[in-house]
């Protein structure tokens, strides 16, 4: 049977743009399949800034839209920057960053294994090995440099290693919570004989990921939860792209009784005569007069 859309989706207008691959210059198949489940009911054969671009101004063929939500390259971090405020966007991006925090329940192989996975991002993502072992710090970066004779992206992930990896080791768990929430990675592997001590007391971070059976590149491509998080210490303040991103809380509000706004009216006209604003005073002033029965002089307090 033909894959259905939930009709709610087709209430609002979602644009898409995936990027055209391989020599027939079209998008691939099964991303456009995705985005058509996920409720896409217009999709554009485009990427990079020139994405960005004609869905924040709008071209021709694409009108604007309201808001740019989605991960890109340096460029695009940059476009969707210069763009926030003529649209919504879902928050600025960084360099993939990852912090491995791991105690000597794991061995070397596997933490170097998951910084490097991670390193080969990009020349300048850092990644992080936090423990509170000597021994594992040495036996992870002499994995690393074992892993990086053999690693095809080596290139990239040695200059992302030498110019941006580290090597943390603390006294106890306590200081490497304390670390880690001042590293306020976006990505945080937790490798531990009690991976819930970190889950419990640790703030500042994207999405952790529990236990060595758990790791970054599953959450990258497999088990979610969303991967457009917070980089640059930003998870300090926020966390990452979520449903509550796409929706707009608006308020209202209503007076409905002339006691009532005759009150509210003298309460509002003190404050208002305390910050000398007598426009808005005013405001206050004619209510006191219209449903307070009170004549209150233009330009003065309603004591």
């Amino acid at each position: 049977m033909p894959a259905k859309k939930d009709e709610r989706l087709l209430s609002r207008r979602h644009a898409f743009a995936t990027m055209a691959g391989g020599v027939s210059l079209m998008a691939a198949p099964a991303i456009v399949a995705a985005q058509y489940l996920a409720g896409a009911n217009e999709i554009y054969c485009l990427g990079g800034i020139q994405a960005i671009g004609a869905m924040a101004i709008g071209t021709e063929s694409v009108s604007a839209v309201d808001m740019l939500v989605g991960p890109g390259n340096a460029f695009v971090a940059e476009a969707k920057r210069q763009l926030f405020g003529r649209v919504g966007i879902d928050l600025f991006a960084g360099p993939t960053e990852t912090l491995v925090i791991a105690d000597e329940s794991v061995d070397g192989e596997i933490c170097a294994t998951d910084l490097l996975g991670q390193a080969e991002h990009g020349p300048n993502s850092p990644a992080i090995l936090l423990t509170n072992s000597h021994k594992l710090a040495q036996d992870t970066m002499a994995e690393i440099q074992r892993i990086l004779r053999i690693l095809p992206t080596a290139d990239v992930a040695t200059k992302a290693w030498d110019e941006y990896g580290e090597v943390i080791v603390c006294e106890s768990e306590e200081e490497m919570v304390g670390e880690a929430d001042r590293i306020a990675s976006e990505h945080v592997q937790v490798m531990t004989r009690d991976p819930d001590f970190f889950l419990k007391n640790m703030t500042n971070y994207g999405a952790l990921f529990l236990g060595p059976r758990t790791n970054v590149a599953f959450g990258d491509k497999v088990i979610g939860t969303n991967h457009t998080l917070p980089t640059l210490k930003a998870a300090r303040y926020t966390g990452g792209l979520w449903v509550g991103k796409f929706l707009k809380t608006v308020t209202y509000q209503r007076v409905t009784t002339d006691a009532a706004s005759a009150m509210i009216g003298e309460y509002c006209s003190r404050l208002c005569m305390l910050e000398g604003f007598v426009g808005h005073a005013e405001q206050a002033n004619i209510r006191v007069r219209r449903y307070g029965g009170r004549n209150i002089p233009y330009g003065t307090v309603a004591e």
